[in-house]
């Protein structure tokens, strides 16, 4: 009886560990929404990368003669223009492809300044506490009375609008969300043994925040960035078709809608294929953001 225990309990100890690799890639083909979410914005992404080889017509050329041209799915649409052309007969689908660009470049940009911004308050604010976190607690009160895209608006509005504007005005005026989760999770680790143990060997503050805490709060603040990027992109649509955010003859999602709000009751599509452009691709980030956060989410460990 006591031989049959042993071999049992040989053959449990040599069963091989599974790789941390296979279970994150096993949760991730078991969560729907972010395979799905992380499919569509990897379309989106290699669309927007390889925008001049997949681009059918230049995105800038004007040809009066061939404007309005219906997509291919009216009865006067032509292979030779897909999705149609707009008021200055350029053609729709290449306009579609180099605004996943400007897109993705502003929602990115914004995130990754905001990032650095809010994280940096949000973990100083976190371990020091004290005065400290009161001086930041009061500047991120301060942030969150101020209505975003007021404040985005009357900005632009002195400034003007053009890309790197929109870039640094989103950049700015988007790192809270980033603050409060940083210095919330900060706070629930600076008293953890790993923190204890690297002060008793001597280390120095900055490496403390940057190589111990950092990469443990770092999951937490992807899901926040992913949210913070499909916000940026929104904002700079709606800037854009104010009239104060991108600035023609750049193809923006957002100007492609202004551009096209006076013909919305005759041909539709002029605003309904830049905006379903752009719900497809928020969508598609917040569905990685749910994910991940679903991912990292102690009762979602396996």
């Amino acid at each position: 009886m006591s031989n049959l225990t042993l071999t049992a309990n040989s053959s449990i100890t040599s069963l091989p560990a599974v790789p941390e690799w296979r279970r994150i890639m096993n949760r991730f083909l078991g969560h729907r929404g972010l395979m799905i979410g992380s499919v569509i914005l990897a379309v989106i992404i290699l669309a927007a990368l390889f925008a001049p080889w997949l681009a059918p017509h230049d995105p800038y050329v004007q040809n009066v003669s061939q404007r309005m041209i219906p997509p291919i799915w009216h009865d006067k649409g032509t292979w030779n223009h897909i999705l149609g052309t707009d008021k200055l007969g350029r053609d729709y689908l290449s306009r579609l492809l180099y605004g996943a660009r400007i897109s993705l470049t502003i929602g990115i940009s914004a995130a990754v300044i905001s990032g650095l911004i809010g994280t940096t308050l949000g973990v100083l604010a976190g371990y020091f506490g004290g005065r400290v976190d009161a001086v930041i607690s009061y500047i991120i009160t301060t942030r969150l009375a101020l209505p975003v895209v007021l404040v985005a608006l009357a900005m632009a509005s002195l400034v003007g609008g053009s890309l790197q504007t929109v870039i640094v005005l989103l950049g700015l005026l988007l790192w809270d969300r980033f603050a409060v989760v940083a210095r919330s999770t900060t706070q629930q680790l600076r008293d953890a043994e790993f923190i204890a143990s690297a002060k008793v060997l001597g280390a120095s503050t900055p490496y403390i925040l940057i190589r111990e805490l950092l990469p443990n709060i770092l999951s937490a603040l992807i899901v926040v960035m992913t949210l913070e990027m499909a916000h940026a992109i929104l904002l700079e649509a709606a800037l854009s078709f104010l009239g104060i955010g991108v600035q023609p003859p750049s193809p923006s999602w957002g100007l492609m809608v202004a551009e096209g709000k006076s013909y919305m009751f005759f041909q539709p599509w002029v605003i309904a294929i830049p905006g379903v452009a752009l719900m497809v691709l928020v969508l598609a980030i917040n569905l990685v953001g749910d994910g991940l956060r679903d991912m990292n989410a102690p009762e979602g460990r396996s």
